[in-house]
């Protein structure tokens, strides 16, 4: 009993210092309580409502405990416009319903895979027609299917969402540094080399045969 007391008082606080600064929207769990239950009530997506409460709610969703808060969304990253997925519902059936394209939809409910054969009835989708949910944690998200499949004969499984690498830029060149040294032995009217002082050789002679090593160049 002294266990799950101090289970759910640590979880409180860690809900409440993880969200305190940026959570927009709180949710008291109650009795009798699921992830999707809550995400269809307070007009959360079911991958928001996980990616936000990745580090205190697990990925089957089993361990909500009544009194305890989540978080429902946190500021400028919150989708409240949503969507109860029901059977027989495909992707472009729910963009059609909602007026949303097949590109937004996804981006902001990043567990449907390719083919969008995973959804499940009783998933709830953010139908916003811009982007508004959150990015996947640095550990990342599993979607665990918490109903039959929308469409008979899919098998939709957990899907775990990453988030986005991000590739480092290239770096600049460097540009060239000019040491003013007439390394290239012509017979260009570079002043670097030393004036001929040698009393035998013509005046104006500027030969660079003279120079040491232009011969081997």
């Amino acid at each position: 009993m002294f266990t799950q007391a101090f289970t759910a008082a640590f979880l409180a606080v860690l809900v409440n210092s993880a969200f305190a600064a940026d959570c927009s929207r709180q949710y008291t769990i109650k009795a009798g309580d699921i992830c999707d239950s809550i995400s269809k009530s307070q007009n959360v997506s079911t991958y928001q409502l996980a990616a936000i409460n990745s580090a205190v709610v697990n990925a089957g969703c089993t361990n909500l405990i009544p009194g305890n808060s989540i978080c429902l969304g946190t500021a400028g990253e919150d989708c409240s416009t949503t969507y109860v997925v029901v059977a027989d519902d495909t992707c472009e059936t729910i963009g059609a319903k909602n007026s949303v394209n097949s590109t937004i939809l996804t981006l902001n409910n990043p567990q449907i895979n390719s083919a969008c054969d995973n959804i499940y009835i009783g998933e709830v989708l953010c139908t916003a027609t811009s982007v508004l949910v959150p990015p996947a944690p640095a550990a990342g998200v599993t979607i665990v299917p918490a109903g039959p499949p929308a469409q008979a004969t899919a098998k939709p499984a957990p899907v775990t969402i990453k988030p986005a690498a991000v590739t480092a830029p290239p770096p600049a060149p460097v540009a060239p540094v000019d040491t003013g040294s007439d390394d290239d032995c012509d017979d260009d009217d570079n002043t670097d080399a030393p004036a001929n002082t040698d009393p035998a050789a013509p005046a104006g002679d500027d030969n660079d045969d003279d120079l040491p090593f232009c011969d081997e160049l």
